[in-house]
């Protein structure tokens, strides 16, 4: 199994077993201990594989899109117990659903702004959608729609900078069912509860590294 989802499964089952956040393995590898990175930890639960191919449903994601521990670890750690507990969308992970569970990791490569839509792709770029404080002058809902979508920010010095916005929202990269730019955008907003045709909205690309472990049992 890898590293990252064997730290991250270890972290949930301690969690739901015994109620505590593990400490870092003292054997795991050195950039696990040097490296800092955002991080997302997605859980899923297989359904039973009488029936194959094996069906998987989402049972918690939490991540953050930049660094907030001192290490990749930590921030593995953190955000497993995290997806398995404290997702609103759902109930706590219980002890008699561990072995049925499944676990992706996600190490986020640092944001970077967009000025054309057209560099991006939802197959391989996550977008984070950020709102400033601005608002649109008077007008259609249309033309506010279209304003908010490709007005991006042409400063050539815009850098991410996390105090700049009122409200984000996150899509990761290559998921099921979001095939165009425009779905990513929406759904990315959607999840911010951005409206982008009353917000301007600065848009953000980043790559992943991803890690899959598919529970087989």
């Amino acid at each position: 199994m890898n590293p990252y989802v064997s730290l991250a499964k270890l972290a949930v089952e301690n969690y739901i077993k015994d109620g505590k956040i593990i400490d870092p393995p003292e054997d795991l590898p050195e950039e696990f201990l040097k490296k800092r990175a955002g991080v997302f930890v997605t859980i899923e639960k297989c359904a039973s594989s009488a029936h194959p191919p094996m069906r998987r449903k989402l049972r918690g994601c939490i991540g953050t899109y930049l660094p907030t521990k001192i290490n990749i670890a930590e921030e593995i750690i953190h955000n497993a117990v995290a997806a398995a507990c404290e997702d609103y969308r759902f109930e706590p992970v219980q002890k008699e659903e561990l072995s049925s569970l499944s676990y992706t990791v996600y190490i986020l490569n640092s944001p970077e702004p967009v000025k054309d839509i057209k560099k991006l792709d939802p197959k391989k770029f996550g977008i984070i959608i950020k709102t400033g404080p601005f608002t649109y002058p008077s007008g259609s809902e249309r033309e506010k729609r279209e304003h908010a979508l490709f007005d991006l920010p042409n400063e050539p010095d815009v850098v991410f900078d996390d105090k700049l916005s009122y409200k984000t929202g996150l899509l990761l990269p290559d998921l099921e069912g979001v095939d165009t730019v425009e779905q990513q955008i929406s759904i990315a907003s959607q999840k911010g509860g951005i409206d982008p045709a009353k917000e301007k909205i600065f848009i953000y690309r980043f790559t992943v590294e991803k890690y899959v472990e598919v529970n087989e049992k």
